[in-house]
């Protein structure tokens, strides 16, 4: 006998209207051993990237049945807007989705549409894949379509411009700042601590709470991810698992070679 099907409702999107705090981490190693060690830390969320990441639809699946007994929820980043690439993820079992690079209520439409099957959005219709349990969940397209988490990053000018418009899209679950890119953007290549990068932040966060929905960020400095709490994220990333390794290993070798 099958075990309960554990993803209606979707607790994580549940949480996230709420209003919750929930407190995440980015995986980056494309590791199921690495991912797994994550999702045993207690975190809310565990973003899976396929940005800049070294993944793939066959290196994700593994990484999702790593996490399947976790009290994290997988949360994904496909490498770009593209209905195509977002049908597979959704297919291979993601439901909680961070779209990156969106810069206009055009393409906000397009990622929610790309989540929802007809006649609300163009999802394309496979009877039988991973995320229906290969056809053996009886009521997953009567489902499916309100239980999907839609997450849209905010990180250029043309996104900035547009933040108002973006957030007020239907189906737009959460607005999500990207600082490094944002800060690009800008002028301020890999210094988005600059004022003007700081004052575009808070900018996209007060659209985000004026359309009435959250919002979240990436900041793995303490001192940055509780000022931008404060400022109203409650979707924020506080670390990676890359960013773990490498100063975990580098305070270890110097502390030895002292």
């Amino acid at each position: 006998m099958l075990t309960p099907y554990r993803n209606f409702p979707n607790s994580l999107r549940q949480r996230l209207l709420a209003g919750e705090r929930l407190i995440g981490c980015w995986c980056s190693l494309a590791s199921p051993i690495t991912t797994e060690v994550l999702g045993v830390a207690g975190f809310d969320w565990l973003l899976l990237d396929a940005e800049h990441a070294p993944n793939d639809v066959l290196s994700l699946i593994p990484q999702l049945m790593a996490l399947k007994d976790s009290p994290s929820a997988p949360v994904v980043r496909p490498p770009l807007n593209d209905t195509v690439l977002i049908k597979r993820l959704l297919d291979a079992g993601f439901h909680n989705f961070l779209i990156p690079m969106v810069d206009s209520v055009e393409q906000a439409l397009a990622a929610v549409a790309a989540t929802r099957y007809p006649p609300e959005g163009v999802r394309g219709v496979s009877v039988s894949q991973r995320s229906n349990r290969y056809g053996t969940v009886p009521d997953y397209f009567a489902q499916v379509n309100r239980n999907i988490t839609v997450m849209v990053q905010i990180e250029s000018r043309a996104g900035l411009a547009a933040v108002a418009e973006i957030a007020a899209v239907e189906g737009v679950d959460s607005i999500f700042v990207g600082p490094s890119d944002l800060a690009a953007a800008l002028g301020h290549l890999g210094n988005a601590n600059h004022p003007s990068v700081q004052e575009a932040i808070k900018a996209i966060l007060r659209a985000a709470q004026a359309a009435g929905k959250p919002s979240g960020i990436l900041a793995p400095v303490e001192a940055d991810a509780r000022r931008y709490m404060e400022l109203g994220a409650t979707f924020v990333a506080v670390g990676s698992d890359l960013g773990a390794l490498r100063a975990s290993t580098q305070s270890m070798a110097e502390r030895y070679k002292a």
